[in-house]
Formats: structure tokens, C-alpha cells, sequence
């Protein structure tokens, strides 16, 4: 249905002063704080995860090797999605408008629907990564037992749910440094930065900021801020529905990604039989996860 002259009967007359509500900020690419982001050819991408070795073991004088054998571990796959918005201005309430050019105005609200509609699709797996949306090995993206081919399990929670605290966040940081390989050899995964909800943004200053511990009497130093624990501080997404639940990005490398396979397009054309023009804008795009350790969470307590 296109925008008609009904519709916009205050911008159609003199002497109106002031047009406002499509000139507020935006909170943008957010989820670049989170994922990482690679250009795709395809409908779909998939990425496999692969098992190396087990520890070696040691030959005794005079006696054969021992072979190996590598594998497939499991498969992440990216289905793109379309995302599309339009609008249309009638013929007479372009030519009727006093004041500044209507499509100006309301293209930028488009493009304003279509940022919001992709961080709230970025935020949605950490929102649903609970105990909706599962990873590649079939396990919901936030869990204490994803499985290797060893027979073992990795966590990216805590085994008890915990709001964002000293403890909590200590007990993150040691839970990703014991993160393995399919084949259980451990591997050097380590924090980079805590995401946080707009809720959790003081609490996240005070933890990673202060000198001194806080919430104490004690005269000991901040060990997080110390050792450089969360090396790249915090960023508050503003998308996220839970106000305790937080996350880290690890530096485990296929972790969070965001597949373009079209970017943002723009267009217009006018209908010869009405007149009215009309305005869309379109891109293709997926979230996912390749490797669930490139990220931790806790829904909070």
C-alpha cells in the first residue's frame, strides 16, 4: 500500500516547524564485536571441523610405530537468508510535499529497519543459545558437554548457572583455558573480550577497571585486571533480552561467523499506470558457528 497524501496531512501544509522520529540514533554493527565476517558465492556455506592426533605414545627399541587416524568431527552449516523492505509514495503527496524530499527521509528509515532487523538476528544466538539454537555437533550453542570424537566433552558454561561476578568471571577464564581438541590434547584457548548486556555494563567496569577487588575489605589487587585476563575489556550489545546473562569471545579461531553472500542493495522505480514510486532495500546474509569454543556464556543465576 503506498504512502498517501491522508497520511502525511501535517507535512502537507504550511507553517509546520519541525519534522522528527527518523533522526534518532542507532546502535550499529554490534555484531562485529561478536562475529566474524567472511563474503560467500553460495546459497549455503558449510564448514567442517576436523580431529587431529591423540597424544603420541612412546615405541619401545625395535618396534614398530603406531599409526594414527584423523576424521570428521562434525559439520556447521550457514543457510543465508533473504531480508527485504520496501515502501511507496503516491504520485500527488511527492508533488504536494512543502517541506524536504520524502524519499530522503523515509529511505533512511529503511535502511534503519533493515540495521535493526540484522543485530537482532546477530544477537538471537545468544539469546536462544541456551536451550534453543544448537551448533554443529547437535548441542545447544551454550553447554557442558560438547563432544569430541576422543569420547570427552567441552564446556562453554558454567556447570552452575552464575550472574556476572569476580567468581564467575574467574571460574570462565579457567573453564576456556581447559578447553581440548576432538582428540583431547589441550589447547591454548584464552579470553578476548566480555559481552555484556546494557544491565551489566557498570558490574563489567568495576570487575575488568578497578585497581582493587570490589566488594571487599581486603586490600588485594584486581587478579583480572592484573593479568590481563579479558585482554580486549567489554562491549555492551545492546540486543541481548537476558539483563544477567554474559559472554565471552575466545581466540579459539571458526568460532562466530557472519556469512554475506548479497550486500545491502538499494532501489527504486515509478509505476506507469499510478504514478506512485516505490523504494526497497535488500541483502542476504547468515549467523552461525563454526566451532562452539570460540565463544562462552552463562545464562546468569
Amino acid at each position: 500500500m503506498a504512502i498517501s497524501r491522508a497520511q502525511l496531512l501535517k507535512e502537507l501544509l504550511p507553517g509546520l516547524n519541525a519534522l522528527f522520529g527518523l533522526e534518532y540514533d542507532k546502535y550499529e554493527n554490534e555484531h562485529a564485536e561478536i562475529y566474524e565476517t567472511e563474503n560467500s558465492e553460495r546459497s549455503f556455506e558449510e564448514e567442517v571441523k576436523l580431529s587431529g592426533f591423540a597424544a603420541a605414545p612412546v615405541k619401545a627399541e625395535g618396534a614398530s610405530i603406531s599409526y594414527d587416524n584423523a576424521q570428521e568431527s562434525f559439520t556447521a552449516r550457514y543457510n543465508h537468508e533473504t531480508v527485504a523492505m520496501g515502501f511507496s509514495v503516491t504520485e500527488e503527496a511527492m508533488e504536494d510535499n512543502l517541506y524536504d524530499s520524502l524519499s530522503a527521509r523515509y529511505t533512511k528509515a529503511l535502511a534503519r529497519a533493515m540495521a535493526y532487523t540484522k543485530q537482532v538476528k546477530a544477537a538471537s544466538l545468544l539469546n536462544t543459545g541456551f536451550d534453543t539454537f544448537k551448533s554443529g555437533d547437535n548441542v545447544f550453542l551454550f553447554a557442558t558437554n560438547h563432544p569430541t570424537v576422543e569420547g570427552g566433552t567441552n564446556a562453554n558454561k558454567p556447570s552452575t548457572n552464575a550472574d556476572l561476578n569476580e567468581t564467575s568471571l574467574e571460574q570462565a577464564v579457567i573453564d576456556i583455558a581447559a578447553y581440548t581438541d576432538e582428540r583431547g590434547l589441550l589447547i591454548a584457548a584464552r579470553p578476548r573480550k566480555l559481552i555484556v548486556p546494557p544491565a551489566l555494563m557498570f558490574v563489567a567496569t568495576r570487575l575488568l577497571q578497578t585497581e582493587l577487588r570490589t566488594g571487599t575489605a581486603d586490600n588485594d589487587i584486581n587478579a583480572l585486571r592484573s593479568n590481563g585476563s579479558i585482554p580486549e575489556g567489554y562491549r555492551v550489545n545492546h540486543y541481548l533480552t537476558d539483563v544477567d546473562a554474559f559472554f565471552i569471545t575466545t581466540d579459539v579461531p571458526n568460532g562466530m561467523k557472519h556469512f554475506v553472500r548479497t550486500a545491502m542493495q538499494t532501489s527504486m522505480d515509478g509505476d506507469f499506470d499510478t504514478g506512485n514510486v516505490r523504494y526497497k532495500a535488500r541483502e542476504r546474509y547468515s549467523f552461525g558457528v563454526s566451532d562452539p569454543l570460540g565463544i562462552y556464556g552463562s545464562p546468569g543465576a
